[in-house]
Order: structure tokens, then sequence, then C-alpha cells
């Protein structure tokens, strides 16, 4: 299990680069705590699929997109 977590942290952290976001900046835009981000960044934390839903809405991309290449 705590490799797709860390599988899914680090897509996000590389696509919000990516973007140019800073963890704080994203995951303002997100609406998640950036200690939260930073722990589903590591791969230390499960993401619920309403955080996913936020994540993906804060880098304008689809849910399927955001796990393209992680499951």
């Amino acid at each position: 299990m705590q490799d797709i977590q860390k599988k899914i942290g680090s897509r996000i952290r590389e696509l919000r680069v990516k973007q140019h976001f800073s963890q704080e900046s994203f995951a303002d835009a997100c609406g998640i705590h950036r200690a939260h981000m930073g722990e589903i960044e590591r791969g230390k934390r499960d993401v619920a699929i309403s955080t996913l839903l936020k994540v993906s809405r804060g880098l304008g991309i689809s849910v399927s997109a955001l796990l393209k290449g992680v499951v």
C-alpha cells in the first residue's frame, strides 16, 4: 500500500513543479493544509478521493490524468 502512496505523491509533486507552484501556494490553491500536502507528496499519508479531486482541480486536470502511469 505504501508503494502506491509514494507513486501518487511523486506524481503530484512532479505535476506541481511542472506548473511552477510552490508547495505552499499549491496547497492553498487546493484548500489543503501545507503540512498535509507535504505528507501526501512524501507518500506518508493515504489520499482520499475527495483530496485527489481537489488536487486535480488545482492542477487543472482530471483525476484520471493525475493518476496516469501511477496505477
